[in-house]
């Protein structure tokens, strides 16, 4: 399946290394990559997008692979950039989700670019922090919790450092290796999917947006717990909310806090998956969900 790749420039001067692939003249449906992550795209994306017509568009985030950083981003400045790709490849309108990080990022577009993002579905993704009714960390693997614990501190310099030394540890890392380092927050469920064809692409995906270092995981993990410039409560159209009960990166609290805080929102919480494996097993249904209102 042919993948066709763009170099856009932002009106700030910046660049964003951006994947394109599935029909090309199809309705189009975005897709924001997890942290860490890139614009690429797992091979079984892209063969169910294009078995259903559909055109699959990503971009690395700023400080991911291709991407050029922009440090200090909130979650909500993304629809600036995805804007700005929409209209270099001259598309009206999309609906999008989002995977893990991504999550986020996806409700971003349904809440600051409605009529344009016409519907959304967030994967694994994290609730805001510091809302009433959810304990933020609770449930998370150790990995996790030492992570976002140094982004709640707010030190910076420190959240790079980490970030860049995960990312040499993990850049040149094989599935087995990519495992054993991801170990604190890999339930059974998960760890086995480390074995499959999508363990490959979490590989590639992961040494892709780490060639340049952790400064996109950095800006990442202090734009989650930041305020992220838009109210999920305020979100007019539709929504999906997909979280596994089996989820140490992302506890399954954060997806019942996210559907019971979005309204209308449609939630599918699965007691027998995990992160990854979320993705790894419904991405038909919801790229079919989101086709439907294309």
């Amino acid at each position: 399946m042919e993948h066709r790749r763009h170099r856009v420039q932002t009106p700030d001067g910046r660049n964003l290394d951006v994947m394109d692939a599935g029909e090309p003249t199809g309705a189009v449906v975005y897709y924001h990559h997890g942290t860490p992550g890139s614009c690429l795209l797992a091979p079984e994306w892209v063969d169910d997008a294009f078995s259903r017509g559909l055109r699959l568009i990503s971009h690395s985030r700023p400080g991911y692979g291709g991407s050029d950083r922009l440090e200090g981003r909130s979650v909500g400045q993304v629809v600036e950039d995805v804007a700005t790709v929409l209209d270099h490849l001259k598309v009206e309108r999309c609906a999008t989700w989002g995977l893990s990080g991504g999550g986020p990022h996806a409700l971003a577009c349904a809440a600051l670019l409605p009529g344009r993002v016409v519907a959304a579905a967030s994967i694994s993704g994290v609730a805001p922090y510091g809302v009433d009714g959810l304990d933020w960390v609770e449930g998370m693997g150790e990995l996790n919790v030492q992570e976002f614990q140094t982004a709640i501190a707010g030190d910076r310099a420190a959240v790079l450092a980490s970030a860049d030394a995960m990312a040499e540890a993990l850049r040149q890392a094989g599935p087995e290796q990519l495992a054993q380092e991801m170990a604190t927050i890999l339930s059974p469920v998960d760890a086995a999917a480390m074995g499959t064809s999508f363990g490959e692409f979490l590989v590639a995906t992961t040494a892709e947006g780490l060639a340049r270092g952790g400064a996109g995981s950095a800006d990442d993990d202090l734009a989650f717990v930041r305020p992220w410039g838009f109210d999920v409560g305020a979100i007019t159209i539709p929504v999906q909310i997909w979280q596994g009960e089996q989820d140490l990166m992302v506890p399954a609290a954060h997806g019942a806090w996210l559907a019971a805080h979005i309204p209308g929102a449609e939630a599918h919480l699965e007691p027998s998956l995990g992160h990854l494996t979320v993705t790894a097993i419904r991405i038909g249904e919801v790229h079919s969900w989101l086709a439907g209102h294309l």
